[in-house]
């Protein structure tokens, strides 16, 4: 798990090219979208092997931008694995399982809303990856991306008021994927394209290289003026469509339609306001008086259905404030949070408890985590749960401080216990990473048979496998953990990472004279199965060549 205390990057600033007048601009370019995160590095290089230059003979296994034909589902999810594989090394890219545990009470009632509705086909759902990738970015940002990989920023999860505003933000960027709408302008013919892409991307790794946003920012405007009337652009119709599609697919998961008008006009007022690029969401996604009535409209026109998602008003909140303080942990900032404590809000106190732990600062960060304890009803379950997640987490990072009293280290394994039996991959993964410092061993190999089993069960996981990795580890066990560090890797898509590690756990495991079979025989399993997957895409390089 990355540490909370990491150090934001900087993503580039919007400038205003096709976006001086945001509510007057009449299309959508998603890569402007994805160069415009935190993400922006990581997505340039991914694409930039593949733009068909004179000056670049190297290609990807993938047809060129700018190339007629339609974008196979397989192609498309190739690609998105492409971005995806460098997001995952991006220092922004963050999996916080608080937060994830929230975002995935809203995603898996869209993805079965969408599938009720026949807008997620069962091919559609098997080939495409449908993940969710966290940006530590303040700004208010979130695009969808090829394959069915969706960014989102912290800084737009902690601008929301209520589940069903971030859940129609994910309705929408889903119903761009279902409906093929990126696909469809990849494989357009325009001798244009390329040329635009070359200079959004080159202007994103220029930015990197020059650590000046601006670069990002200008590149991107005359990327953005060359393509005004180009093919890639999201048409003013496929804007309707994940609008009209999205809203359906909210209102059938169980979600509240006014989630949408809510989160259309908290953006388009905050961004009056203050129209300092903090809300690059609105730089692409521009909204008209026309989309907000039509969102109306449609409302007005269905039969009262009362919403049955039940995702607790409070954790929603708890949730959006531990979003604002990770988006920017920066001492300063952490400290304003600390210092505005308010014992009877949740959210305040959830901010207050999280900051002062991170600033190092046990007896007020525990203060402030009880105080919100006592601000939530003894039946709010979601809530309160996430508030003795927030309370092992503290005690977790806080352990090491000589300042943490003693009967606040004894609490420890009953908090792991409680997290352990909540049925949560939340509370596992926070319990397996407290586990080490409670000093009980029967509690540790618990926890290790409980992420092995998840870990069978969802391979993708790769916070699952480092945590495994790290608690087999303090179990004594180095050949499993090196194996669950490989699994991690492949897990991120790091192919050539996973086999450097599977490879070497092996010579660890013939240096000590390892007689765990089972393991090694799954090893060298494990190993066979990464070098054919390498020779498979070697192959397939050599082939488009």
């Amino acid at each position: 798990m990355r540490p909370l205390t990491g150090t934001p990057q900087a993503s580039p600033t919007p400038t205003h090219g096709c976006a001086l007048r945001p509510w007057a601009c009449t299309r959508r370019h998603w890569l402007t979208q994805a160069l415009r995160s935190a993400f922006a590095v990581p997505v340039a290089a991914a694409l930039w092997p593949w733009l068909p230059t004179a000056a670049h003979a190297q290609t990807a296994p993938l047809p060129a931008l700018g190339d007629g034909g339609d974008m196979t589902l397989a192609e498309e999810r190739e690609l998105g694995d492409q971005i995806a594989r460098a997001i995952y090394r991006d220092p922004a890219y963050l999996d916080d399982p608080a937060l994830a545990e929230l975002l995935q009470a809203l995603w898996q009632p869209l993805l079965a809303g969408a599938r009720q509705r026949g807008e997620l086909s069962d091919e559609l759902a098997q080939r495409y990856a449908w993940r969710l990738l966290l940006g530590r970015d303040p700004t208010v940002n979130a695009f969808a991306l090829p394959g069915g990989y969706l960014g989102i920023h912290l800084g737009l999860i902690g601008v929301t008021q209520r589940a069903d505003e971030l859940a129609s933000v994910l309705a929408h960027e889903m119903s761009h994927v279902t409906q093929r709408h990126i696909a469809r302008l990849l494989t357009r013919q325009s001798q244009q394209a390329p040329l635009v892409l070359a200079a959004m991307i080159l202007g994103a790794l220029a930015a990197s290289a020059a650590k000046n946003a601006d670069i990002a920012g200008a590149a991107v405007a005359g990327g953005q003026a060359l393509a005004v009337q180009g093919q890639l652009n999201f048409s003013r119709d496929m804007e309707r469509e994940a609008d009209r599609i999205g809203l359906a697919v909210l209102q059938a998961a169980g979600f509240d339609g006014q989630g949408f008008i809510g989160m259309f006009e908290r953006l388009q007022q905050s961004a009056r306001l203050n129209d300092d690029g903090s809300f690059p969401y609105l730089r692409s996604h521009p909204l008209t008086t026309e989309r907000i009535a039509d969102m109306r409209a449609r409302l007005q026109l269905q039969p009262p259905s009362p919403p049955t998602a039940g995702v607790s008003p409070r954790w929603h909140a708890t949730m959006a404030a531990r979003a604002r303080v990770l988006a920017d942990p920066a001492p300063d900032r952490l400290r304003t949070h600390a210092r505005a404590l308010r014992p009877d809000d949740p959210a305040n106190a959830y901010a207050a408890a999280l900051a002062h732990g991170l600033l190092r600062e046990p007896a007020a960060a525990l203060a402030a985590q009880a105080a919100l304890q006592r601000s939530l009803p003894a039946d709010d379950a979601a809530a309160q749960r996430a508030a003795r997640w927030l309370r092992l987490e503290l005690l977790t990072l806080l352990y090491p401080e000589a300042t943490l009293g003693a009967a606040e280290r004894a609490s420890l394994p009953a908090l792991v216990r409680a997290a352990l039996d909540d049925g949560t991959r939340a509370g596992l993964l926070l319990a397996a990473q407290a586990a080490p410092r409670s000093g009980d061993g029967e509690l540790l190999r618990t926890c290790a048979q409980r992420l092995q089993a998840w870990c069978v069960q969802h391979t993708h996981d790769a916070q699952a496998w480092e945590v495994l990795a790290g608690v087999q580890r303090a179990l004594g066990y180095p050949v499993r953990a090196g194996r669950a560090e490989g699994e991690a890797r492949l897990a991120l898509l790091d192919e050539t990472g996973a086999l450097d590690r599977f490879r070497a756990t092996q010579r660890l495991a013939a240096q000590q004279r390892s007689d765990d079979w089972q393991e090694l025989a799954v090893l060298d399993a494990r190993v066979r199965h990464v070098e054919a997957v390498l020779r498979e895409r070697e192959a397939a390089l050599r082939r488009q060549r």
